[in-house]
């Protein structure tokens, strides 16, 4: 399935030029064209899915494989001190793309990417609270 008016699915189909690295039968993998360090890739979903919460399993599935694969081929060719994963859903989140990809996000210490928390004790009551309702509703 795809969708005529988005980007993603314009590349897929090679409407509109990128650099590809990678293609199989449900995933597409291209450098970002507005990166944060060298390597920045994407890992898409051939089939248009808005995000996590539209997308199919088996097209889910595909995706860590195939990011897998490329960042093994990113840390060879640029040896980054780390290599985030970054997958983002709703405009809150970051997602300016409504087609669902994985970033491929090389790192050096310190470069300035503010996508790491500082980490603190939280208050036991109310993590018991959001497990309870995210419990429910698992159900």
């Amino acid at each position: 399935m795809t969708n005529t008016d988005c980007i993603f699915c314009k590349i897929i189909a090679g409407e509109i030029p990128s650099f590809k690295l990678y293609e199989d039968d449900r995933t597409y993998a291209m450098m970002d064209i507005n990166p944060f360090h060298d390597g920045h890739c994407l890992v898409l979903t051939k089939a248009h899915c808005v995000n996590i919460l539209d997308a199919d399993a088996a097209d889910l599935a595909a995706v860590l494989p195939t990011a897998q694969k490329i960042s093994r081929a990113v840390e060879a060719a640029l040896e980054p001190e780390g290599i985030n994963l970054i997958q983002a859903n709703g405009p809150a989140a970051g997602q300016t793309v409504y087609h669902y990809h994985t970033h491929i996000f090389p790192r050096r210490l310190n470069d300035g990417a503010l996508l790491n928390w500082g980490h603190a004790p939280g208050d036991m009551g109310r993590i018991e609270d959001v497990y309870k309702k995210i419990m429910a509703a698992l159900d």
